[in-house]
């Protein structure tokens, strides 16, 4: 309520004291608004000012804040109940420590991201379909250093036939224990699963691995298409039977089945497993921005799906959580504007026949001052890639 007195601009007497003109009343105008009133002579008249139209604006406001804070409290009760879920579905399987002999930690963060070709929840004809082929277990298909530091990310590829020492180890199936040897970067994963592959990696690059994270054929195909596929710009034909890639040139959406293609051809690449190495960690980072975009983190129907997706086939270290796991996720999608740092560990032979068949043989000066370089978390001067 408002007295008419108590309005600007009200007509006062000598003495400086309002004064209520002829036909008024110092009675309170009822459901008046203070600022929405105005004298004009003796008159007392509603104003249709531009000041009164701003004071009009807070209430929208207040509307709209608490509209805000109503979808946020939402997104929050969903986010957590999410979170809560899935921390208790993460497979912490993983024993980074499991074969010993590890190397110190050094400067930043280091994970090893592994793409194994594990069949599970897939049906025989999801095999077919995705041309995963056959047999029991998995083996790797990709495997990635992803560095996180004071410099940014970096992202090093490690080709599946790199030519690397397997350090000696107890074999369990057998007893045994099977001296270290020459091989191919993927049989330390097939001879000792993830534990193996770490202790191996850590023996060949002098990096301590801080987590691991593997996801199968399964896992990978469900999230692309929970997230609704994934843009990328080709620039030639892709055609390859062995993984089913069937892509022409230019930009499209790829989905589950057409993404795996992509990332596990390499017989049409000119670089053969480093040119694949260098697809996948460019879908990796075209997927990770896909996924962080609003319309799919604060899409329940999405997000979901997409965590489900993922936790089916996801294998952890045992020290990994869903904090650290969201950590990597950010790093690969680049945090501050800063693009993660894409590089192929540098080699000086491919194709090089062994007893273990063709294999790619690192370059020996330059890989070592890459991995001192990732080690001491320094500015990574090293280019990846064919020195030849």
């Amino acid at each position: 309520m408002t007295n008419p007195l108590d309005v600007p601009g009200a007509p006062t007497g000598e003495s400086g004291t309002p004064v209520v003109p002829p036909g008024h009343s110092a009675a309170p105008v009822l459901g008046a608004r203070r600022e929405a009133y105005g004298w004009r002579g003796t008159a007392l008249v509603r104003m249709r000012t531009p000041a009164g139209r701003r004071h009009a604006r807070p209430r929208r406001g207040r509307r709209m804040l608490r509209l805000a804070l109503a979808l946020l409290v939402t997104v929050l009760a969903t986010a957590c109940g999410t979170y809560t879920w899935a921390e208790t579905e993460l497979n912490r399987e993983v024993d980074l420590g499991a074969f010993g002999g590890r190397h110190p930690a050094g400067e930043g963060t280091n994970y090893l991201i592994v793409g194994s070709d594990s069949r599970e929840g897939l049906s025989d004809a999801d095999v077919r379909n995705l041309h995963a082929g056959g047999g029991g277990g998995r083996r790797t298909d990709s495997m990635i250093v992803l560095h996180t530091g004071a410099h940014g990310t970096v992202m090093v590829s490690l080709p599946r036939d790199s030519w690397v020492t397997v350090p000696g180890f107890h074999n369990p199936a057998t007893g045994k224990h099977v001296p270290a040897a020459k091989n191919k970067l993927n049989a330390a994963f097939a001879y000792g699963g993830p534990e193996l592959l770490v202790r191996t990696v850590e023996h060949n690059t002098g990096l301590r691995i801080d987590h691991y994270a593997e996801i199968g054929f399964a896992g990978f195909v469900k999230i692309v298409d929970a997230v609704g596929g994934v843009r990328l710009c080709l620039e030639r034909d892709i055609k390859d039977e062995k993984s089913g890639a069937d892509l022409r040139r230019g930009c499209q959406t790829l989905h589950g089945r057409e993404a795996l293609a992509f990332v596990r051809q390499r017989h049409q690449e000119a670089a053969g497993d480093l040119g694949r190495s260098r697809n996948q960690q460019r879908f990796l980072s075209a997927l990770a921005h896909k996924a962080a975009r609003p319309g799919t983190v604060l899409d329940p129907s999405q997000l979901y799906p997409a965590l489900r997706a993922g936790l089916q086939t996801l294998v952890v270290d045992q020290d990994m959580d869903l904090r650290r796991l969201a950590g990597m996720f950010r790093s690969v999608q680049g945090e501050g504007g800063r693009k993660p740092r894409r590089v192929t560990v540098p080699v000086d032979a491919v194709g090089l026949p062994t007893s273990k068949g063709n294999v790619i043989r690192w370059d020996a000066e330059r890989s070592a001052r890459l991995f001192r370089q990732l080690s001491q978390d320094d500015p990574v001067t090293v280019t990846g890639g064919h020195s030849g």
